[in-house]
């Protein structure tokens, strides 16, 4: 049982219970093959491309480290959700502890920012590559790189202490348990004992500013870069011009478009399991997609990442047959 302090008719909460997707006990193991299955597939896939990146000095270029930095904010981002839901399913248990469940909460707002302010960036580096390819080594030099990587972690950081400081104030809820199978800091607001409004809305402006802002750098950048593209005169400049974005416009669009689908989603439905099961999208399958539509729109890419996997593989079969 979760151990509860009342303090006059509030309860001052020690522990949550993460009620997940289902109660049902026969879909119980589906759920623990699934979601398991999917967080391996987006650990390997994420890996990879780090590994390819690092091995291979053809990809030692500003988009290559925007994309290993992405790829870490992913692995992040689904390690901070999937693992508990894994072990609370395994286990058989719901419960988070008052500490850990902020801690979860503000590292999934830490990455989920970074991904977002990532994705802003790496819109930028295609916007200097085709609107600027002249200066483009001399723009996106190595120190303009890791210092966009600097303010990114520090934005989002700044966005999840934001949160994390406002859940803080409120030590007191109706309940414990949260309709999802990870803390989310709006839900969390809504079991407060007390007025939530003023912090809803801060709350609620902080996101629509890291959101935003983000949202609109993109927007700008792929106005300017279209606009480069069908002034220039060579057909296969073009092709490589939108090649080149392709990988980075498909992630923007499923990024967005899932969160956006999710908001009204749950603003429509109301529904705390369709609010659960929705968010899967963009906790669970989006960091997975990601890495097969940079992978597979990516001649470069797919080359180096074969080449990691050629050379695992080869070294598994040396030390095997040296051990026989």
């Amino acid at each position: 049982m979760s151990k509860l302090h009342r303090t006059g008719n509030l309860t001052r909460v020690s522990e949550f219970f993460l009620l997940g997707l289902s109660d049902d006990a026969e879909l119980q193991p589906v759920l623990f093959s699934l979601f398991l299955s999917m967080y391996l597939v987006t650990m390997l896939g994420n890996l990879l491309i780090i590994l390819a990146v690092a091995s291979d000095a053809h990809l030692h270029t500003p988009m290559y480290f925007f994309l290993c930095n992405l790829s870490l904010a992913d692995i992040g981002f689904i390690s901070t959700t999937v693992p508990k839901m894994i072990v609370n399913i395994q286990t058989q248990s719901r419960v988070i502890s008052y500490g850990s469940c902020l801690t979860q909460m503000s590292l999934f707002i830490l990455f989920g920012i970074m991904d977002d302010m990532l994705l802003t960036v790496m819109a930028y580096d295609r916007f200097v590559a085709i609107c600027h390819p002249l200066n483009y080594q001399v723009i996106m030099n190595p120190r303009l790189c890791c210092c966009l990587v600097l303010v990114s972690f520090l934005v989002s950081l700044l966005d999840s202490q934001v949160h994390n400081l406002i859940v803080l104030q409120f030590t007191c809820f109706k309940d414990v348990n949260i309709s999802n199978f990870f803390c989310d800091s709006s839900l969390l607001l809504k079991l407060a004992c007390s007025e939530t409004f003023n912090n809803n809305i801060v709350m609620y402006f902080v996101g629509t500013i890291f959101g935003f802002l983000p949202f609109s750098v993109i927007f700008s950048s792929y106005y300017k870069i279209l606009s480069s593209i069908l002034r220039g005169p060579s057909s296969d400049g073009k092709h490589k011009a939108f090649s080149t974005c392709g990988s980075h416009l498909s992630v923007v669009c499923l990024s967005y478009g899932t969160c956006l689908g999710v908001y009204l989603s749950s603003t429509v439905s109301q529904s705390p399991t369709n609010d659960a099961v929705a968010s899967v999208m963009y906790t669970v399958i989006m960091p997975m997609l990601n890495p097969f539509i940079y992978s597979l729109r990516n001649r470069d890419m797919k080359r180096a990442m074969w080449s990691v996997l050629s050379k695992t593989i080869s070294s598994s079969y040396l030390c095997h047959t040296s051990g026989l």
